[in-house]
């Protein structure tokens, strides 16, 4: 096993809070979706037939409206996928994390990327161009049945997120983005909880779809509902408790009264 599958490994190990099962809020029907992601056997198979990058920091891999080919995997790091609206303001609908994927739309012929996608810290790529992925499905049928199920799940994430936009309210949005960040250790302190600081904030407006004041006020309501703690400027959040939060609805967050924010651009 090659460093780069090992060091995916060794990192999978320490995201069980993603492996849990669908967590339901019965008040609104509302499902989150399990966030699955490649494991380190698939990632092997795939790897015999793919290209392996490194990008630093605040590279951009790719501009929404390039023609697109392939699809890309992350094996370190993460990769921010945005929407510019406009200057300084932007929408985020997913951060691709280790073992999943972005830019499948390549594998569709004659296709454009429909995002921006830049390395929010230093990450490694696997990458399957179109021909190379042809290849895979081709000479390793049974192996490439995982990935499609991977962009499949991811399809089906970007649904959801659909629904959060036009059916749910901030606070609702807002867990439902932390409980996802809340499998990337980027996003986590050395003892496992969620670690939000200043620095975020404009990162959960576009992801969000919310103005930093809405958001602000938001965690302010998880803190009172015991669902986050506050250190300053930053806040702590167990990943069990927004899924407890997201069970059990939003009537510990819904005082003071909640108003219904849909998706506008965020503020920088």
């Amino acid at each position: 096993m090659g460093p780069d599958i090992a060091s995916y490994s060794a990192q999978a190990m320490t995201k069980s809070s993603e492996q849990r099962q669908d967590t339901k809020n019965g008040q609104n029907g509302h499902t989150q979706l399990r966030r699955v992601r490649l494991s380190a056997d698939d990632l092997l198979s795939i790897s015999a037939f793919g290209a392996k990058a490194t990008w630093p920091a605040g590279f951009q891999l790719y501009q929404r409206g390039a023609p697109a080919d392939g699809v890309f995997i992350v094996l370190e790091g993460h990769v921010l996928l945005r929407n510019r609206i406009k200057v300084g303001r932007g929408f985020v609908p997913v951060i691709a994390t280790v073992g999943q994927t972005f830019g499948s739309e390549g594998l569709s012929p004659n296709s454009h990327y429909v995002t921006d996608a830049n390395a929010s810290e230093e990450t490694r790529t696997l990458f399957l161009s179109g021909s190379q992925f042809r290849a895979f499905v081709r000479e390793e049928p049974g192996h490439a049945l995982p990935l499609v199920s991977q962009t499949m799940s991811e399809r089906a994430h970007l649904l959801e997120k659909l629904h959060e936009l036009a059916a749910l309210n901030v606070d609702q949005r807002l867990m439902s983005t932390l409980s996802h960040l809340s499998g990337d250790r980027a996003f986590t302190a050395a003892d496992g909880r969620l670690k939000i600081d200043n620095s975020h904030h404009r990162l959960l407006c576009e992801m969000v779809g919310a103005t930093r004041e809405s958001i602000a006020l938001a965690l302010s309501r998880l803190v009172s509902a015991g669902i986050a703690e506050r250190d300053g400027m930053t806040f702590l959040i167990h990943a069990g408790d927004l899924a407890d939060g997201m069970a059990n609805g939003t009537e510990k967050t819904s005082s003071p009264p909640v108003t219904r924010e849909m998706l506008r651009p965020a503020f920088p």
